[in-house]
């Protein structure tokens, strides 16, 4: 336990809580609200470029690798142990921004981690020869569009969480001092 005490685990779990929280809350309010993919027209909050829709991924990223849940929660059980032993390091827990970036990246695998294990408890209801099969895919709800232009894969707060974290990381790698170089003795 001690190797979970101590400077930055707190900001990091807090962070982590939140995004996960926040994911969860979310899908169940929309899915509470609108019901399963099909069973409710979709909402327009911008239109036409904001529409909120349940829809089902049973794949990743745009929804490619489709049918590979198992392979998908896996990945994101070692994701979450690999950042867990990098924040263990007393120099990423001495970097306040370095652990917000880490604890929304695991807020949001484990906002989707919860979804891929089936826990929502939702079945599979279209004639899909599933139905009554537990759904074990991802709940996606914010459909973003610019017609004509761009027709957005619908995400989750999750996914959002994901891209931020990410984004910060790649943001502070460019900021990032220089390595410090050894003096150099003066040459006689």
């Amino acid at each position: 336990m001690a190797a979970l005490t101590g400077r930055g685990w707190p900001l990091f779990f807090v962070v982590t809580a939140a995004a996960t929280i926040a994911d969860l809350a979310s899908k169940a309010w929309i899915f509470a609200a609108r019901g399963m993919p099909g069973e409710a027209a979709p909402v327009p909050v911008l239109p036409p470029w904001l529409v909120l829709e349940t829809n089902l991924n049973e794949g990743a990223l745009f929804g490619m690798g489709q049918g590979m849940g198992a392979v998908f929660a896996t990945v994101s059980v070692a994701a979450v142990v690999g950042i867990l032993a990098l924040v263990a390091r007393p120099d990423t827990r001495a970097d306040r921004l370095l652990l917000v970036a880490l604890g929304l990246i695991v807020g949001g695998i484990l906002g989707n981690l919860y979804d891929r294990l089936g826990l929502p408890g939702l079945h599979w209801h279209a004639a899909s020869g599933r139905e009554g099969q537990p759904v074990l895919a991802v709940r996606d709800w914010i459909h973003f569009q610019i017609p004509g232009l761009l027709d957005w894969p619908i995400f989750n707060v999750a996914d959002s969480w994901l891209v931020i974290g990410a984004g910060i990381l790649l943001t502070t790698s460019f900021m990032a001092a220089p390595p410090a170089t050894p003096e150099q003795p003066p040459k006689p």
